[in-house]
Formats: structure tokens, C-alpha cells, sequence
């Protein structure tokens, strides 16, 4: 079986005859290290069928499985321990919380952990240097630009080594040198073994996949794998004016293991 399977997924708003149905039965399959770009008009249901992929919106209909694990027949507090665990997430608008550090917001994932206080915040200096911003953990997010703010949430993601990084418009805020900044840097984070999905508008971002989704009207309407043609989008951004290089070429070690929820007094044992 496929690392992540979707069965016939269906997303249906409000219960009366003016229900809206967002997704329609969506199936498919993403193999393990795969990086995939989620494309479609607005309101062809890409963000609702990330969300149902991030285990924050539970479908209607159909099943939703990782590595095994049935995620929506999973309890509420396992899933939140499955969501803790073996996800990250990276948004439009960063989210980062205004009064806490660069570093206090990468440490937030962390804050359930048994590590003590200076394990996290070397877990969160590593992650930051990962992604180009050593030395810039005591700014304020106010203090830095938007570009590195959407890194910080990248280092916020990815700083418990999730095997599954889920992106929504994560250059959509940014301009056209940043943007190919931010791809880099997700282009190497796939390339050390972690599975991408990412929500775009941007064809040239697109690209960088080797798997292009394009839905609408909440359904799946094209599925082009360009592993075949040798695709990766660095021709494009090499044409343009050469590859960007983010931060320190750094690894990151995302090894595939079988993934498990754990309960939290598990999870405290360790």
C-alpha cells in the first residue's frame, strides 16, 4: 500500500438542500518522499482537501489512511497525538505569534516534550539554522522580513522532524526572489526525504514537484507526474538567473519508519 492512500474523500458544508459540497470524491495515492503541488481556480477545494490531509477537518465520506494508520478512525485525542508527531504545517500568513521570539515560536511544536528547556532550544537553533537563520533567534518576528518569517515557519514545522511537511500558499505572500528562495529551500527538504504537499497558485512554483494534482470544482481532474520527464523546477529558476542558495546546505535526516500515535504519557516515557 501507497505511504499516504485517499478513498473516494468527500467534504460536504451545511446539511440542508444549500449544502456545498467542497470535495467530491477525490482518490489518490503518494508514495513516500514524493513532493506534490496541489493546483486550482478558488474554491476548487485544494485547502479543503489539505485540511482533511492534516487531520484538522474530518471528511463526510470516504478514508484517508498513513502508512496504515486510518487517521479519521482514530479518537480525537490520538489524532491530535498523530498530528503532533508525524506533521507539519506552513501557511500563507505565517502565523507566528507577535510577542515571542524567533526562536520561542519554533519551540512551540516542542512544548508537550519531556525535553528539558535547553534540548528545545537547541532543537529549534538547529532548525533555524537549517533554514538560513542562524543567529536571528532572539529578534521578534516584527524585526525581520517576510521572507524570513515564512522560514521561520518552515523551522517551526519541521523542528520534531515530522515525515510529512503540508503547505497552503506558502509563497503567496512573498515576492518573486523570495518565492524562489522558499522553494530552494523546500526543494532540499524533500531531496533529505521528507513528503511535500503543497498548495499553489503559482505555475512556476508548481514546477518544482514531480507530481502536479489540478482539481476543480472538487474534483481531481489531472494527475501529471513528471518524475518521467526528469522534472524538478530548477531549470526554470536556472533560466531565470540561477538557483538560490538558502542558508547552510545543512541535512536533514527524515528516515521512514513506520509512523504510530502515541498517546501523551507515552510519548512523556521517552
Amino acid at each position: 500500500m501507497a505511504f499516504i492512500q485517499v478513498d473516494n474523500l468527500v467534504k460536504k458544508y451545511g446539511d440542508s438542500a444549500a449544502s456545498v459540497t467542497a470535495v467530491r470524491g477525490i482518490s489518490l495515492a503518494i508514495e513516500n518522499g514524493e513532493l506534490i503541488s496541489i493546483m486550482g481556480e478558488s474554491g476548487s477545494g485544494k485547502s479543503t482537501l489539505l485540511s482533511m490531509m492534516g487531520a484538522l477537518s474530518s471528511p463526510t465520506s470516504g478514508k484517508y489512511l498513513v502508512d496504515e494508520i486510518d487517521v479519521y478512525g482514530l479518537g480525537q485525542e490520538e489524532r491530535a497525538d498523530f498530528r503532533r508527531n508525524s506533521l507539519g504545517f506552513v501557511f500563507q500568513s505565517f502565523h507566528l505569534i507577535p510577542y515571542l521570539t524567533v526562536r520561542e515560536n519554533v519551540m512551540l511544536p516542542l512544548a508537550t516534550g519531556r525535553e528539558k528547556g535547553t534540548k528545545k532550544r537547541a532543537l529549534a537553533d538547529e532548525a533555524l539554522t537549517r533554514v538560513g537563520l542562524a543567529g536571528k533567534g532572539d529578534r521578534l518576528p516584527a524585526q525581520i522580513s517576510g521572507g524570513e518569517q515564512e522560514r521561520v515557519a518552515i523551522a517551526r514545522a519541521t523542528v520534531n522532524h515530522p515525515p510529512i511537511l503540508l503547505a497552503d500558499e506558502p509563497t503567496g505572500n512573498l515576492d518573486s526572489k523570495t518565492t524562489r528562495e522558499i522553494m530552494e529551500l523546500l526543494k532540499r527538504l524533500n531531496e533529505d526525504g521528507m513528503t511535500i504537499l503543497m498548495v499553489t497558485h503559482n505555475p512556476e512554483c508548481a514546477h518544482f514537484a514531480g507530481r502536479i494534482l489540478r482539481l476543480s470544482d472538487g474534483l481531481l481532474v489531472e494527475d501529471e507526474d513528471r518524475r518521467k520527464e526528469g522534472g524538478n523546477g530548477r531549470s526554470f529558476w536556472e533560466k531565470k538567473g540561477g538557483v538560490s542558495k538558502v542558508g547552510s546546505p545543512g541535512h536533514f535526516p527524515v528516515v521512514h519508519e513506520p509512523l504510530s500515535w502515541r498517546k501523551p504519557t507515552d510519548s512523556m516515557e521517552e
